[in-house]
């Protein structure tokens, strides 16, 4: 990532306490590791962070630190409260407020007229709270978002669209789409290094789970160099690396030599052994009932002679 981008975000973070994580409906531990471990550094830094996803967090995201603090919206805890009821010319006097036993009382006095809504008709709204700054994570498509992403709501906020994949449709104001990595985690950790944000244990779990489920711990052929630069690093930090499952049933692969990670190879045989399956093939008769009399010369059952040393008389003079 150039100095350029990074001098640009930490510019548009410092500028912004009012910040949003957006990521996809289910998202997998790569696109949810990567987008808490962001939400935890930037929280860290006294920001006010949100993060949303318009799906609820699935079972194998649910060990993730911060998972509890992922929403479905933006505008669930800020933002303005409109009470709204229709209206007609000249029925309403004036319009005040009480405060009693801790409650705001809003007092609507109808004119001569009378109003002409009641209770039913009254529509309660919140809004005017999206955040100026909204990181989108792993996430290729804006119909992705649901109803977290409100054209409307955000059209005043700076989108940055952080994500790996080639499908991506490269949307928002500052695109990082690098389609030669493995991993958003990988991404969102070089991001937090390169600004400086502080990385602590929970930070560098997130990010070292989501980089081993992207890269098949890493075992991917496409596992990128930064993923291992990544993972020492984070290391360092207090991440573990999670060893693979035992009991994972190995895989099946086609070929009579083929075999999974976890099982391991077929034996080969040793010179013996071949040998004795060979001899056993060439002399066990394939039907029973073709089997040639045991007494007649064949090519299995050679005269007693056949096998007797063999003395050469020549008639060449020395």
């Amino acid at each position: 990532m150039d100095n350029l981008t990074i001098t640009k975000l930490k510019a548009l973070i410092d500028e912004n306490a009012n910040i949003g994580i957006a990521v996809g409906k289910n998202p997998g531990i790569d696109e949810m590791g990567a987008a808490l471990a962001l939400y935890l550094a930037l929280s860290q830094e006294g920001k006010k962070v949100t993060i949303a996803s318009p799906s609820e967090p699935i079972v194998k995201v649910s060990s993730l630190v911060g998972i509890d603090k992922v929403k479905k919206g933006f505008d669930q805890d800020q933002g303005d409260l409109t009470v709204s009821f229709p209206y007609k010319e000249g029925e309403i006097e004036k319009i005040s407020y009480t405060l009693e036993d801790g409650k705001l009382n809003i007092l609507v006095k109808a004119s001569e007229l009378g109003l002409s809504f009641d209770e039913n008709n009254i529509l309660y709204s919140r809004g005017g709270g999206a955040p100026k700054l909204v990181f989108v994570v792993g996430t290729p498509r804006v119909s992705d978002l649901g109803r977290v992403f409100s054209p409307q709501a955000l059209k005043d906020s700076t989108i940055v669209n952080i994500d790996y994949r080639e499908n991506n449709q490269g949307f928002g104001d500052l695109v990082l789409v690098s389609k030669n990595l493995s991993s958003v985690s990988e991404m969102i950790a070089s991001l937090i290094v390169s600004m400086g944000l502080k990385i602590d244990m929970d930070v560098a779990s997130n990010l070292m789970s989501g980089i081993i489920m992207a890269t098949d711990n890493f075992q991917s052929a496409k596992t990128s160099p930064l993923s291992f630069e990544m993972a020492a690093f984070l290391m360092k930090k207090g991440a573990t690396r999670q060893a693979p499952d035992i009991n994972k049933k190995p895989e099946i692969l086609q070929g009579d030599e083929a075999y999974s990670f976890f099982a391991p190879p077929k034996q080969p045989k040793n010179d013996d052994q071949k040998a004795t399956a060979f001899a056993k093939k060439a002399i066990e008769p394939k039907d029973a009932a073709f089997a040639k009399d045991s007494s007649e010369p064949t090519e299995d059952n050679p005269p007693d002679d056949w096998l007797a040393p063999k003395i050469y008389k020549g008639s060449t003079t020395i």
